[in-house]
Order: C-alpha cells, then structure tokens, then sequence
C-alpha cells in the first residue's frame, strides 16, 4: 500500500507538471521542445490531442538516421518535416548520417534551410561512409548562419563566400580539393570568432593561410599553418615531431594551450624551442603536457634566463624527473599568480630514475613573493619523495597564497600521516586554505 502510494503521488506530480507547461503559449511550448531531440519532441505527442502536432511546429530538426529502421524512412521523415510548412523559420538542422545502403539530396535540404532563417546547421557522416557516397556541400552562401559543424563531410570549391554572420566554424575530419577552398570560407566569414579544424584532409595541401581580423579562438591539429588573427585569445594545437603552425601581426595574446604527442626517440631542435618559448612569452596563460620541459630546460640554461613577464597561469605536466627543471621554470614567471601542477607518468619506453631528484632552489623565486596566489598539485601515480618538501617549501615562502588544492593518491594509513605532517607546515600566508582531496 505504501508503494501504491508513492506511485499514485508521483504520478499526481507529473501530471500537475504537465498542465502547467500545457498552459503556456504555443510558442513557448515550441521553444521548449527546440531543445529536445526531434525524436523525444515527437514522443511528447502521446501527453494529449494538444500536444499531438506541436512537435511539428518546432523550429529546428535533431535527427540519427540509425534511430530509424532504415534509411529510407530517415529521409523521408526529413523531407516531409523541411517540405510539410516550407515557408515557416528553421533556425537548427542537426543530422548524424550513418552508414547505409542509401542516397540523401543533402543539397536540397541545405538550399531549403538556407533560405528559412537558418542559424545552426551540424551534419556528421558516420568514419565508415564510403568517400564517393558522401554528397559534395555547397554551405557558402547564408546571411543568417551562425554556427556551422561538418564531421566527415566533402567541400566543393567556389569562387565566392558570403557568411557575414558566422561565428563559430567546427570542421573535423572535413575534404576540400585543395586549402584555398577553405581560405575562402575563413575570410568570406567577417564576424568570425571560434575556429576548430581538427584532422584537416585537404588534396595537395601545402600551407593553410588563416587570415581574420575577428577570429579569437583557434583549435587546430597538426597540420602547416600560417595564423594571421590580431584579435586571437585563445590557440590550442598539437605537436608531433615538428612545430608546425606560426603566429604573424600579432602582439600579446591571453591563453596558449600546447599537447605534445609522444613519439619514440623524438628530438626537438633548438629552433624549434626558440619557437614555442617566442610563443609562452607572448600569453598570460599557458596549458602544457609533459614532454618538453627538459628540451626547454636545456635551451634556458645555454643563455640569459628567459622571463615570461606576461605569464600569470600555468597548468602544466610534468614526470617525477622533470620536477627538478621547476625552479627555474617560476624563476623565469615573475608576475605568476596560478600554478597548476599534474605529476604524470613517463611516457617512454625508459624508466624513470629510482632515486626521486631534489628540487633545490637556491633563491625563492619571486612569484612566490609578490604574486602566487593559487596552486594546486595533482598526482594519481605512486608517491614522489620529494613532494612533501615541494608543498613544505609552498607554504613557507609563498606570501600571497590564498588557496592551496592537494589532489593525492595516498592509502588511508598513509593519509593520516600526511595529514598530521601539513598540517604542522608553517605558513608565511596565514589566510591561506588548505585543501586535501
């Protein structure tokens, strides 16, 4: 009887929820039903004769084509909703096209929607669609696009561009026939502000020009890139065996975020580091994985110490033997107000040395006198000997530090031990919070 109850109330609520959404406008209830996926705003037909067709007057269509028994009735569904009101508003197409035995007139639907008001359009091709049955898009030419996404489509070449208010460009595994095609589509966008291209597939390909004087966020992979954005604030990239991307006409932008991916019996040359530190010097905030603070280490210590007077945040990797090069590393950020430290485990196929090194600061680097105000150390591998100093040292000559996040693995036994240690630690800032995770 108690069950019986508690269902018989819940049901009450859901019901009482029910009529109260079935009391707002029409398009309000459309509005909400935008944010839900055609499938589930189809399901909400069943609530009422009300609610029987308003999924229909929804401005949008969210659609995986294996959510259909075959293809056909995918397409058909598709055609009856974008032809069934054909001067009505569409503002968001989004298709995941999978692999079928089956055509789509994907220009069609693209023509139609460009021509209704669109300002969201997101088309993936499933990785197993064969290349010459994935139709060629013509998406060039729309005065009220805003945020295109293609994953796995094929661009065709034209003369002209006209996408004046394109914000946000997501390309992923995108062909063109050669880089001018996208070229085209970056400067034919004049409010651009967000680009992704992430495994760029261009035939010839030579050297990408990325020309914007709006463009202030960029996530490129590896690939030959020129970057000509004077207003960019934010470059996230990869490296391989070389860098290959090059910043031009620009001064100081305000976050680098740099993933090196490892490859046995890597060498980075000099000029390449000359490079990437020309780069850290430029930002205020700097994501970085391990792999390359030795080169860099070593780089540094053949001259002058570098100043990275504009960096104030850094999160960045490093293994249990690279720790040593961290000194220097805070010597050489003066103005450092975040530090985000992750000790990872080596990537090579060498072992790490058994004896942990020591850091040794022969100064306290001025960051910690006049600006470190937040640090935070994680660690998920087996204990560094020299941590508990490294955190000793923290706390007794940082002056500014307000927050201090401990993210450590440590069985409970030897938590406690840890625990009484810190909280034994003198500290130089005494409105400093400890936090142990």
């Amino acid at each position: 009887m108690v069950g019986r109850k508690k269902k018989t109330k819940i049901c009450e609520n859901v019901s009482t929820l029910e009529d109260s959404i079935s009391q707002l406008p029409e398009h309000l209830i459309s509005e909400i039903l935008f944010h839900l996926s055609t499938k589930d705003a189809v399901r909400t037909s069943v609530l009422s004769t009300k609610w029987r067709y308003l999924w229909q007057q929804v401005p949008g269509l969210d659609l995986d084509s294996y959510a259909f028994s075959n293809f056909y009735k995918f397409v058909s569904f598709v055609d009856r909703f974008l032809y069934s009101n054909n001067e009505s508003c569409i503002r968001k197409l989004q298709l995941y096209i999978g692999h079928h035995h089956g055509m789509c007139d994907i220009s069609s639907w693209i023509d139609d929607v460009a021509r209704r008001r669109i300002q969201h359009i997101d088309l993936s091709f499933d990785i197993s669609y064969r290349l010459d049955k994935i139709p060629p898009l013509r998406l060039y030419i729309c005065d009220t696009l805003v945020h295109l996404r293609l994953f796995g489509a094929t661009l065709v070449d034209v003369e002209f561009v006209a996408l004046p208010c394109l914000k946000i460009l997501h390309l992923d595994l995108v062909r063109y026939l050669n880089e001018s095609t996208l070229e085209k589509l970056i400067s034919g966008s004049p409010v651009l502000e967000d680009l992704t291209i992430y495994r760029y597939l261009a035939y010839n390909a030579k050297v990408l020009q990325v020309r914007s004087k709006t463009v202030k966020r960029i996530h490129i992979d590896d690939f030959k890139v020129v970057i000509d954005a004077p207003l960019l604030q934010r470059l996230r990239t990869k490296i391989y065996e070389t860098k290959k991307f090059e910043i031009i006409n620009l001064g100081f932008f305000t976050k680098l975020d740099i993933h090196l991916v490892f490859r046995r019996h890597r060498t980075y040359n000099s000029s390449m580091i000359h490079d990437i530190i020309t780069d850290i010097s430029r930002v205020r905030e700097l994501v970085i994985n391990n792999g390359i603070w030795k080169d860099i280490f070593l780089y540094l210590k053949s001259g002058p110490v570098q100043q990275f007077r504009n960096l104030s945040s850094l999160n960045a990797e490093f293994t249990k033997s690279d720790l040593e090069f961290l000194p220097l590393i805070l010597e050489s950020c003066p103005k450092l107000e975040s530090l985000t430290l992750e000790v990872v485990k080596v990537q090579s196929m060498r072992r790490e040395k058994k004896i942990d090194p020591k850091l040794v600061f022969s100064t306290v680097p001025q960051c910690l006198v006049s600006s470190l105000k937040f640090v935070e150390l994680k660690r998920s591998i087996s204990g560094y000997e020299g941590e508990r100093e490294l955190i000793r040292y923290l706390l007794k000559n940082s002056t500014m530090l307000k927050k201090l996040r401990l993210d450590l693995y440590y069985s409970q036994r030897a938590m406690n031990v840890f625990l009484k240690e810190l909280v034994a630690m003198p500290k130089c800032s005494t409105g400093c919070e400890v936090l142990v995770l």
